[in-house]
């Protein structure tokens, strides 16, 4: 990095054109709702999802680095510039932890504990952030998967647009419907997103996980995203 130009200070660009990306888009819609009908209708609440915990490390990167941490750096980051913009959020976990206790952890137990929070959210709006991994090092790219219904879709296919437009140009996949076996998308009745960031498995993946201000610039295409979707819906009020 130049010394000219500090990473503090490419961070708060990149912060800031993307959220006024996502107001221009907000601005930009027909039939915007009325505050009133949007406070009839209640407030949506961004439920962050930092994928496993605890004794849960999930995947193991190539520098030895848990996924389970690098998924709560980027949720931190996330609810952080949540809070800057005003917007209500939940965590299904702050710190280094899970829900069942460690001498009998059950990974099953942990993901129903997560999807009874989740359900219990009022007009909650779901980002699971988690890491991809594979036995080689060539897979490479975030992808974001997406749980069932038309708005999880929209959801979805929007997120995963944007990560490619501000972050991973080169990018060719593609968002794909969550698989049945997915737990937590597979049981939570809001709309749902699950974010793979990136390949732990791939060096230059995680080269850009480790950086702090990547994973700020990724927090802030979700919170762009989830404003951009939160708003779209809205203007299906009437």
């Amino acid at each position: 990095m130049d010394a000219d130009f500090p990473e503090h200070t490419v961070q708060i660009i990149s912060l800031l054109l993307i959220l006024a990306a996502a107001l221009m888009f907000a601005f930009s819609m027909n039939n915007m709702p009325s505050a009133e009908t949007i406070a009839s209708e209640g407030s949506s609440c961004l439920v962050i999802d930092p994928g496993h915990g605890g004794i849960d490390g999930g995947a193991i990167a190539l520098n030895g680095m848990k996924e389970s941490d690098m998924n709560l750096a980027i949720a931190l980051k996330l609810r952080e510039i949540a809070v800057f913009c005003g917007q209500s959020s939940v965590m299904t976990r702050e710190d280094d932890s899970c829900r069942t206790d460690y001498a009998s952890y059950s990974e099953h137990e942990d993901l129903v504990y997560r999807a009874q929070l989740i359900n219990a959210v009022p007009n909650g709006i779901l980002i699971s952030i988690h890491q991809n991994n594979y036995p080689t090092s060539q897979p490479s790219g975030a992808q974001v998967l997406y749980a069932r219904g038309e708005q999880s879709k929209t959801f979805g296919e929007l997120t995963h647009r944007n990560i490619l437009t501000y972050l991973q140009n080169e990018n060719r996949r593609v968002a794909e419907p969550a698989p049945k076996n997915l737990y937590l998308t597979a049981n939570v009745d809001c709309p749902a997103i699950l974010v793979e960031c990136g390949f732990v498995s791939n060096p230059f993946d995680l080269d850009q996980l480790m950086e702090d201000h990547y994973q700020t610039a990724f927090a802030a295409v979700l919170l762009a995203s989830f404003l951009q979707f939160d708003t779209r819906e809205n203007t299906s009020y009437s």
